[in-house]
């Protein structure tokens, strides 16, 4: 069955870029944008709204969030959504080429206001960390501005310095500092997770962009040591990976360990078809920030590992599309395009990875959010820009294969 978007989003799709006129008596059948990676996008969305509402519900009950409805929650997400998919649109209309041309500057402005998040006064505090500037309407998080633009920045650099892609001072070096930089800043908010999803994105870019195999490497051995080496010097990390590896003793399940084995009790109880919507007992304030970072777990104890099963699947689906529409730029000689596909790709899959692992219990607990789909506006607002970046990519691959002109 064919999906059919209604008519006045087809209509803004259709206005980013006129059709070029044909000389052929019949037009290309090819559709003039992805409509099933728009559907998977806006079905996740709408997926996580509904599991937001069911995670956020009762905190009303609690003494701090008494002063909030029970739809407080829900109706912000649905306001962030409206606002994400508007932007996404408007993002659509702006040609690949001009985003090139920007790269750099929308890297030194959110290395900017990363600098601002850490001045006194100005910088947002949350559970002892600063990574918020707050604009008194909603709140900004650079960190997810961040993961958008080191993407671009990165396959911009790659681009740029292609002839010395296989040299360590000319090639590697500028983009470590830079990115080395972008991560003292992150581990002074802390926002460790935020680090690592920006690392895995600026090297894998360059790995795609044909990077020296020794010297890449030499380096990720050197970034597994330097993460390694910033756990064991932070207690609080330290005692955190020690109750992940054991989560059952009393001392951790009542501690360290407290989100990670409510997470774990959550899953247990969904086993197969889940509990029912609606029907979550970790939600009950047992399992804290149930809503933002363990939004997983609440799906997989009202919708069981069916649930669970069909959020992996529209991951796994989102991140092979960005591949193939890499490839294909690339095919066509559109470089840039290409890396900046699949560095988007590269970027949804570790930071739905390390939420799922985290929930899993597969990795030590991080605080990162589960894309499109956990409560923040921050996040899924990068994310549909990331996504209609990803929408445009295809769609000027799309103009080129027809033989129109971008």
């Amino acid at each position: 069955m064919k999906l059919v978007l209604p008519s006045f989003l087809q209509g803004l799709f259709a206005a980013a870029h006129p059709t070029p006129m044909s000389n052929q008596p019949q037009r290309s059948k090819m559709m003039e944008y992805d409509q099933p990676l728009v559907w998977v996008t806006f079905l996740l969305m709408l997926f996580g709204l509904v599991m937001v509402y069911s995670a956020s519900i009762s905190l009303p009950d609690s003494p701090k969030y008494a002063n909030y409805k029970n739809t407080h929650f829900l109706m912000r997400q649905a306001i962030f959504i409206g606002v994400s998919i508007f932007s996404g649109l408007f993002v659509f209309r702006v040609p690949i080429q001009t985003w090139q041309r920007l790269a750099p500057y929308l890297f030194v402005g959110t290395l900017i206001l990363l600098v601002l998040v850490l001045i006194p006064g100005v910088g947002k505090g949350v559970n002892g960390a600063k990574r918020w500037l707050s604009f008194k309407a909603f709140n900004l998080q650079p960190s997810e501005l961040m993961k958008l633009f080191v993407v671009l920045y990165a396959a911009d650099y790659t681009v740029r310095k292609q002839q010395f892609m296989h040299a360590l001072t000319k090639g590697f070096m500028p983009m470590a500092v830079a990115v080395g930089m972008v991560g003292l800043l992150l581990l002074l908010e802390p926002d460790l997770g935020a680090f690592g999803v920006i690392v895995c994105i600026a090297m894998g870019i360059l790995f795609l962009g044909g990077i020296n195999g020794m010297w890449f490497g030499g380096i990720s051995a050197i970034l597994a040591g330097i993460f390694s080496l910033v756990i064991v010097l932070s207690p609080w990390r330290r005692e955190r990976i020690f109750a992940y590896l054991n989560p059952w003793t009393e001392e951790n399940t009542l501690g360290k360990a407290y989100q990670l084995s409510q997470s774990l009790i959550a899953f247990g109880r969904g086993e197969i078809f889940g509990v029912g919507l609606g029907g979550s007992v970790q939600k009950l304030h047992y399992l804290p920030e149930a809503h933002t970072d363990f939004l997983l777990a609440v799906i997989g104890e009202e919708l069981g590992l069916v649930g669970v099963l069909i959020v992996v699947a529209s991951f796994y689906w989102i991140i092979k599309r960005a591949f193939e529409i890499g490839r294909q730029a690339i095919a066509i000689d559109l470089t840039f395009s290409g890396l900046v596909a699949k560095g988007i790709g590269i970027w949804i899959g570790v930071q739905a990875f390390i939420n799922m692992g985290v929930n899993l219990g597969l990795l030590p607990t991080k605080g990162l959010t589960l894309p499109l789909m956990s409560y923040g506006g921050s996040g899924v607002l990068i994310n549909c820009i990331g996504l209609a970046i990803l929408l445009r990519i295809d769609y000027e691959n799309r103009i080129l294969m027809r033989g129109g002109r971008l």
